[in-house]
């Protein structure tokens, strides 16, 4: 008996569209991919549930490396400002008054928007994290969460333990379907003597870390500064990297720097769409890949005004780097879809995600293509690379469960989340 199976779809396996299919999904796995009609109709007396894929495409779900899913609390509350302004200025002043309660729902608006949109995995660095990890369990998308810590703040040494407490209470529960890290924030808010606390509880609990590295030239220049080093070079100095890591942004990078994370397997959250609106710069990602370092995508939440649309930045990686070297190969889109899908995964550290065939996880979008923009259809990912909609992902299952279907969310009360959200604009619209 299968789980689920979805027939009468057109699969979207690596490069390749395979049409007429039908997906077998079993104990949250892609159990098999059939394309014999008497093996469909078989399967289909076989299944506990079956859905008619007619006229959709089956992708896999995309995946955001790199969120602070509830600061969509904060969605165009402080625009067009630098980044250090916009934190210090606007932001965290802000963020001193949040609470379990606004995390809670600013994490649930950011779930629905990712589902809506055709996002099944996350990847956080925010507060409050145990709040977010229980929305994650009952919504039934997949993350990878770590506690943010910043070494200059009073609750510093108390966020390391809140840390090692979210890992030792998440790390692997549902088959891997929430993982932790530790999330020290930044070279400007993590001091050496913290960052080597950071590393050494790192090696105490076998925790990875994500960290934003070398996100502006001011950051860098003043790394460089007080260390007469990049920081990549001081981090990995320091034995940041031991283990890897997970580093966002990485906009101001030398090629040595690029070596350094090649050969410590430093996978990259890409956030071009956040990196363009607060001026940060363009991450030289064509030659991060050409070095042989795993490049994600990911949307920085509220910096970029979304937690959500990952085919934005799946296009703004197809396009942007075309037009930064003058290369219209520069990333084609099937690189581009990648790093929104399969190199996601492998820098969050899954081997089975991101691709649909027999035996990964079944992570996946039902898109409907039987729409306008998407004809005709030559070349489906390059649909989804430069004309499809996030709003056309229609059905979303992860893990192998239904969580929306034919645009309906199902395991999120949307007219509660719009009253809570519309009570937090009344609050933090007044501080």
């Amino acid at each position: 008996m299968y789980d689920l199976l979805i027939k009468n779809i057109d699969v979207l396996s690596n490069d390749t569209t395979i049409n007429h299919a039908a997906i077998a999904i079993q104990d949250g796995y892609i159990k098999f991919i059939f394309t014999n009609k008497q093996d469909i109709v078989k399967a289909t007396a076989e299944s506990t549930e079956v859905l008619d894929g007619k006229g959709q495409l089956a992708a896999p779900g995309l995946i955001n490396t790199h969120t602070h899913i509830a600061m969509g609390l904060f969605r165009n509350y402080a625009d067009d400002l630098e980044l250090m302004d916009w934190l210090q200025n606007a932001i965290w002043p802000t963020e001193a008054k949040l609470n379990d309660h606004y995390v809670k729902y600013g994490t649930q608006l950011g779930i629905a928007e990712m589902l809506r949109s055709g996002t099944t995995t996350f990847s956080d660095m925010y507060f409050f994290m145990n709040t977010t990890a229980e929305e994650v369990k009952s919504s039934g998308i997949r993350a990878v969460l770590s506690r943010g810590l910043a070494g200059v703040s009073p609750t510093a040494n108390q966020a390391l333990v809140e840390n090692a407490d979210l890992y030792r209470t998440w790390h692997g529960f549902d088959n891997h379907r929430i993982k932790v890290l530790l999330g020290p924030h930044a070279p400007y808010t993590c001091p050496d003597d913290y960052m080597e606390k950071v590393i050494a509880l790192s090696k105490e609990i076998g925790a990875g870390i994500h960290m934003h590295l070398s996100e502006t030239k001011g950051e860098v220049e003043n790394v460089i500064k007080a260390t007469g080093k990049t920081p990549i070079a001081h981090m990995h100095d320091l034995g940041l990297f031991y283990n890897g890591a997970l580093a966002a942004h990485c906009v101001h990078v030398t090629p040595e720097d690029m070596e350094i994370m090649a050969e410590n397997n430093v996978a990259v959250a890409h956030n071009p769409q956040s990196n363009l609106k607060l001026a940060s710069g363009i991450a030289p990602v064509p030659e991060m890949i050409a070095k042989g370092i795993t490049v994600g995508l990911g949307t920085d939440g509220s910096a970029s005004n979304n937690n959500a649309d990952m085919l934005e930045e799946v296009r703004l990686a197809a396009t942007l780097h075309k037009a930064r070297l003058y290369d219209p190969k520069a990333i084609p889109a099937q690189a581009a879809w990648n790093m929104g899908t399969v190199e996601g995964a492998k820098a969050l550290g899954y081997h089975d995600l991101g691709v649909l065939q027999e035996g990964y996880r079944a992570d996946i979008v039902l898109y409907n293509a039987d729409q306008v923009h998407w004809m005709p259809r030559y070349n489906d990912v390059a649909a989804l690379a430069y004309s499809a909609n996030s709003s056309d992902a229609n059905t979303v299952i992860v893990n192998g469960k239904i969580l929306m279907k034919d645009r309906e969310l199902l395991t999120i009360d949307e007219e509660k989340l719009k009253a809570e959200i519309k009570n937090a604009q009344e609050f933090f619209g007044h501080l």
